[in-house]
């Protein structure tokens, strides 16, 4: 990818910098390249990254959405602060000009719509431009459940990683590039076997474990399309467009059921909030510490419990990051 602008030589320092850091950073370059080239369309001549840059790349454009807006800012105020660590001069977007967006509350699915879901995943029909969807579907929503994977870390899963003689999944896609095991249930594992038997019996170690349209893995926008299906199939309403049920909802059910199953049985959460944080591939204790809020507050009969047990380390609920 290419960059002209006389930022071009920064613009690529950060992109470095960010992924020796462990940063993916896969959709940033893009974003950048089109403020590369809108600085070359419309400040040819800039060789410092001023105020009346930064404002006019952040002015809303019509209809356009605030998250898409902050999507396209954030990149650039990076960019910044990248300059100014330099010992360069740079405008840094202050905190208060980014769009507000309404942080979205989780969507804890119950046993009953779990229960309703997983059925229509299992009605799915044989499929002749996706041939395994209808193995696929009943297994991938349940591994997001049980092992409250995220999207993309259960979209990029390989034959490889998924062991069935031990019954471990090695995850390699986590955030910042972490890797974790997973041990599974004996139900899962069963599943998985059966999944493998029917799908994989003659597949490389490198293809991929759910394979979608032509054999690549399935895309975000299709596991949002077809959840929709499943949700309407199941009566459970949809709120539209930026509003739940989700698909990383998923995951924050099963953390949400492992902790009020935890608190029922009286085991001792300071000891057994670190073993859901390495489940979870958390960084932060803190970001999995949400989830007793979250508990405490949608089951009020054990909110004593989570409280007396660790008091203030438990954040305020404000609505979560859907990286998490």
């Amino acid at each position: 990818m290419r960059y002209t602008s006389d930022f071009a030589p920064y613009i690529i320092g950060l992109m470095e910098e960010k992924r020796s850091l462990g940063y993916k950073y896969s959709s940033q370059p893009e974003i950048l390249r089109r403020f590369d080239r809108f600085c070359c369309e419309y400040y040819p001549n800039e060789s410092v990254l001023s105020r009346e840059i930064m404002l006019a790349w952040a002015a809303k454009r019509p209809g356009e959405h605030p998250g898409t807006l902050q999507g396209r800012i954030t990149p650039v105020k990076e960019l910044a602060k990248y300059m100014v660590r330099l010992g360069h001069e740079a405008f840094i977007l202050p905190k208060g000009m980014m769009p507000r967006i309404p942080r979205y509350m989780p969507h804890i699915y119950s046993n009953d719509e779990l229960k309703r879901i997983f059925a229509q995943t299992d009605q799915c029909k044989f499929c002749s431009e996706v041939p395994c969807r209808h193995y696929v579907m009943p297994v991938f929503f349940r591994l997001l459940y049980c092992c409250g994977l995220r999207l993309t870390e259960a979209r990029l899963l390989k034959v490889k990683d998924v062991d069935l003689q031990e019954g471990v999944i090695t995850v390699t896609n986590g955030k910042l590039g972490k890797h974790r095991q997973l041990p599974v249930s004996t139900e899962l594992l069963e599943r998985l076997k059966n999944y493998h038997q029917n799908v994989h019996i003659f597949s490389d170690p490198e293809d991929w474990f759910f394979p979608g349209y032509k054999g690549k893995p399935m895309t975000m926008g299709n596991v949002e399309k077809n959840l929709r299906k499943f949700l309407w199939k199941a009566g459970i309403s949809h709120g539209g467009r930026g509003k739940g049920p989700r698909v990383h909802d998923f995951r924050h059910t099963m953390a949400v059921h492992c902790l009020r199953r935890w608190v029922m049985e009286g085991k001792n959460l300071q000891s057994y909030l670190p073993v859901l944080q390495a489940y979870l591939g958390h960084v932060s204790l803190s970001d999995t510490a949400y989830y007793l809020h979250l508990t405490a507050d949608l089951f009020p009969n054990i909110t004593e419990q989570v409280e007396n047990v660790l008091g203030d380390i438990i954040p305020k609920v404000g609505g979560y990051d859907e990286n998490h």
